[in-house]
């Protein structure tokens, strides 16, 4: 517009219009001082400043803090009282920036990620519930299970018709005795299921010395062993789709946990027993092994192309969530 108003000196604004391309509409407009915009006026059915307060101190009072504004409307009408519009009172609170989720909502804690360690056997435990189908739809036993996490073994089980904190310490109890646990020890893990966290057991606990640790919410990871463990148990060929009663389930049980500690040879043990590792004759079964091999190796070397063969070794520490390395 600068360019048009030099050339209007000296043609005229018609004939500089027309030569830019420019309406001489916008000319004119761009001519004319601007001005502020003018304040728009407070309607008289307008709350005062002090009205609006007390709507926004209603709002937020004690009373109503976690109601929706159409709450408060209704909630104040039925006792008599009217401030407001609710569309008004929504107003008000966008006004502070107060417009929100107003319900009170749980906030979950942040948990701390266990990271647990096991150097040998009865240092660490893990232990957990889980359900075997009875003979009819929506019945249940209850499997408890033990486990030591170093060496897999189950020092104790149980099968019961319901969860219960009174059968889970009779079972910790049993099993830290056959196992002639000392005081500190022995930790002992668990999810976050009622049982687990039960005063009974925590009493227990603490009167054996043993350290207990638990799951976080909703992660199953953090108690993988034990998974695990039923993982292996419900696939087995022979676990039935449904027990006919608890003398079937306990029946079934006992030669799968003998199998499981004495015959399972545990991929996570370099192919050793539960049993072997946990009483301490993992070396000796290791060493034979690789004189068994040293002989077949002596016999046929061309057969192994990568060389002298090794047994597979045990594990010196198994960790639940091993620290990452910085």
């Amino acid at each position: 517009m600068k360019a048009a108003e030099q050339l209007s000196e000296r043609t005229g604004v018609s004939a500089a219009c027309e030569s830019l391309g420019i309406p001489r509409s916008s000319f004119y407009r761009a001519r004319q001082p601007k001005s502020e915009p003018k304040p728009r006026p407070t309607p008289e059915r307008a709350l005062t400043p002090e009205e609006k307060e007390q709507v926004r101190q209603t709002l937020n009072s004690e009373r109503f803090q976690d109601s929706a504004p159409r709450q408060v409307y209704a909630t104040l009408l039925d006792d008599g009282k009217y401030l407001c519009s609710w569309s008004t009172m929504y107003r008000i609170l966008n006004e502070h920036q107060e417009v929100r989720e107003r319900r009170d909502q749980l906030r979950h804690p942040n948990y701390t990620k266990p990271e647990l360690l096991a150097t040998g056997p009865n240092h660490l435990w893990s232990w957990d519930i889980t359900k075997l189908k009875g003979p009819a739809k929506w019945t249940y036993y209850y499997l408890y299970t033990i486990l030591d996490v170093f060496s897999r073994y189950v020092p104790g089980w149980l099968i019961a018709e319901c969860e219960s904190a009174t059968l889970a310490k009779q079972l910790i109890a049993e099993s830290c005795t056959k196992q002639g646990i000392e005081p500190d020890q022995l930790t002992l893990h668990a999810d976050r299921g009622s049982a687990m966290r039960s005063k009974t057991v925590a009493h227990l606990l603490a009167d054996l010395g043993v350290t207990k640790t638990h799951s976080r919410p909703y992660v199953s990871n953090d108690n993988p062993y034990s998974e695990s463990q039923f993982k292996t148990m419900k696939y087995r060929p022979d676990f039935p789709e449904r027990f006919g009663s608890i003398q079937d389930a306990r029946a079934w049980a006992r030669p799968f946990f003998h199998w499981y500690n004495h015959e399972h040879h545990h991929s996570g043990l370099g192919l050793l027993t539960p049993v072997t590792v946990h009483y301490g004759q993992a070396q000796a079964v290791i060493e034979q092994r690789r004189k068994v091999l040293l002989a077949a190796y002596a016999a046929h070397p061309e057969r192994f192309v990568r060389g002298e063969p090794k047994p597979p070794s045990l594990p010196t520490e198994v960790w639940i969530n091993k620290p990452q390395s910085s």
